[in-house]
């Protein structure tokens, strides 16, 4: 998981993740990870259209996004 957070700091991959709210709601959200803690990480959460901090124990699973290009010949 912090492999995964990590490279996406470096890379700046887009990642899609599953998180664990305080209220015990599950939701998707596409982010981009900005800086990364040892207990949290700061990204740009695309769903609610703003920076947000989320705890790292929280995440279910972190999934990168692969763009790929495409070229018509």
């Amino acid at each position: 998981m912090r492999k995964t957070l990590g490279r996406s700091v470096r890379y700046g991959e887009m990642l899609d993740m599953m998180y664990l709210a305080k209220d015990g709601s599950i939701t998707k959200r596409r982010v981009n990870v900005l800086q990364m803690g040892d207990k949290s990480f700061r990204a740009y959460c695309h769903m609610r259209k703003s920076k947000r901090t989320f705890a790292i124990d929280n995440v279910l699973a972190l999934v990168p996004i692969i763009e790929r290009e495409r070229a018509v010949i």
